[in-house]
């Protein structure tokens, strides 16, 4: 495994060590130990499966308030999807600035992001599977979302009419939200 750094440094693109011959292909997924190795010392504690059948489906922008925040490890494991996390901490250096990237069945990255962000995707193909590790359980007390196209965070997720769940065309925008992430503070 090896860590790429993104644009926010606390947001980490994680790739695995693919091993394949002519029956096919092998790559750890998931190890605690060799992430710790790399600086990722997170304990997972849920794992989360999605299908999205149509192309152009967006999930997002979601994520957990304090004090049930969630670190997510993200995966495609069938499919391909723009990969988004938003900097959600109130006086960050990076506060309210994105970070996109490509997941995918052939590429078998993972995006690492920490708590106090925001995390959507877009489906860019039909017949999506994203798997992702969480850090803290579901709480739906604390479950939340920012509209998708709040123009504070202009997020470019390439797509003009996304297909939405009645959550996400609901979703406040950022001056309406309840966000309460700060820089800083443990989250």
């Amino acid at each position: 495994m090896k860590i790429i750094d993104t644009d926010i440094s606390e947001v980490k693109i994680v790739e695995p060590q693919v091993f394949g011959d002519n029956r096919g292909w092998f790559y750890e997924s998931y190890s605690f130990e060799k992430l710790k190795e790399l600086g990722i010392d997170t304990v997972f504690v849920q794992d989360n499966r999605s299908f999205s059948a149509a192309k152009g489906t967006l999930r997002g922008i979601h994520f957990q308030r304090s004090p049930k925040a969630q670190t997510k490890l993200i995966s495609c494991t069938k499919g391909e999807i723009l990969d988004v996390a938003v900097d959600l901490r109130k006086g960050s250096p990076t506060y309210l600035k994105s970070v996109s990237v490509i997941l995918s069945e052939e590429n078998k990255r993972m995006l690492y992001i920490p708590k106090g962000f925001g995390h959507g995707f877009v489906t860019l193909t039909e017949n999506v599977e994203v798997f992702y590790k969480v850090d803290d359980f579901y709480s739906k007390e604390n479950d939340r979302s920012i509209h998708f196209d709040d123009p504070q965070i202009a997020v470019n997720w390439g797509i003009e009419n996304p297909v939405l769940s009645q959550k996400d065309v609901r979703a406040p925008y950022l001056a309406d939200s309840d966000v309460n992430f700060i820089y800083g503070e443990k989250i």
